[in-house]
């Protein structure tokens, strides 16, 4: 079937906001044969009115355009500042349209099929202070429960003091057993001063405890007890049950240590993956060693432990900023004092 020349002539879409014949009927296909909603049918439509303004800028009929029209395009967008879901997106609408002018017969290849959209920037994990981290860390609640209290307590030194997700710390129990190896749970080694953790994968790690985090446990472990109403095997091992005495949920946790930051004075309410982050975050600053911080956080792959020297290098950054004798000088034309770098 060959275009009719008003569908092949890209003087169409000379109005803004409008699209050429062959569009319309495109845009008729998916409302009726697809039975797209209008909404979706009107999303199409826009990003086929941007397509055609951008093969009318470049002087090419849509059936014309080439793959490296589509990368130019993209290219633009990206530089606008559109975002990376933003364009692919479009991309998604563009490549139906011209799958559909394949099945027509009025292109031979499809020139968006090979193009993907930038990668979205990986956001930095939050992360807290180290002032921040010890404020919470040694927060004391005194008209709180004391075994919500002590316990609360021993699960922020756990969190911060070994870098734990949280369904890893939920997963724990009081020692080792035969039923936690084949659960697929971790224990607490107080003698030894370690955790042993199931991790991602099923991996199995060891964390050392640090001085602070076998004190809160101790405590914990002092007022325990058997809590409440009697739980299954597992539950009653559980190294953090509730008041009823089942296993504490993941969802518990963040409630808890929502509270817990608010009642310390903590701006930002804290989430238990942010004391991870704020763990790898301040031992990196502290040591420097990678390795040894993606093997404490049980990372698989190394990359995913570099987002951390970003984090470490945002430190540094503030540091020099406010530190620095030259921190505070800008640059201001040709007449600056700046000394050769060496």
């Amino acid at each position: 079937m060959e275009p009719t020349p008003a569908d092949d002539e890209p003087q169409a879409a000379a109005v803004p906001g409008t699209v050429p014949p062959l569009v319309e009927r495109y845009l008729e296909h998916v409302r009726v044969e697809k039975r797209l909603a209008a909404r979706t049918v009107e999303l199409y439509r826009l990003d086929l009115v941007r397509l055609t303004e951008a093969a009318l800028a470049a002087g090419v009929a849509l059936p014309e355009v080439q793959n490296h029209h589509i990368r130019r395009w993209v290219a633009q967008m990206h530089s606008g500042g559109r975002s990376a879901r933003g364009i692919a997106l479009i991309l998604s609408g563009w490549r139906g349209f011209y799958r559909w002018l394949g099945r027509e017969a009025l292109v031979a290849a499809n020139p968006v099929q090979d193009v993907r959209a930038p990668r979205a920037a990986r956001l930095l994990p939050k992360a807290l202070g180290v002032d921040e981290a010890v404020q919470l860390a040694s927060h004391h609640q005194a008209p709180d429960d004391p075994w919500l209290e002590a316990r609360d307590a021993a699960m922020v030194e756990l969190l911060y003091g070994c870098g734990l997700r949280v369904g890893e710390l939920v997963g724990l129990d009081v020692k080792a057993s035969v039923g936690a190896e084949r659960g697929g749970r971790g224990w607490i080694d107080l003698q030894a001063a370690e955790v042993h953790v199931l991790g991602k994968g099923g991996k199995r790690r060891s964390v050392p405890l640090g001085g602070a985090a076998r004190l809160a446990l101790a405590r914990w472990l002092a007022v325990r007890g058997a809590p409440g109403a009697e739980g299954t095997s597992s539950e009653a091992a559980a190294l953090f049950p509730g008041r009823h005495g089942t296993r504490l949920t993941a969802q518990s946790v963040w409630q808890r240590l929502r509270r817990r930051s608010q009642l310390a004075g903590l701006a930002t309410p804290v989430h238990p993956h942010m004391l991870r982050h704020s763990f790898a975050s301040h031992l990196l600053q502290s040591s420097g060693d990678l390795r040894a911080v993606q093997e404490l956080l049980g990372h698989a792959s190394i990359t995913s432990t570099q987002i951390y020297t970003r984090l470490d290098f945002q430190h540094l950054a503030r540091a020099y900023d406010a530190a620095h004798p030259r921190a505070k000088i800008r640059g201001g034309g040709s007449g600056g004092q700046g000394e050769p770098g060496g």
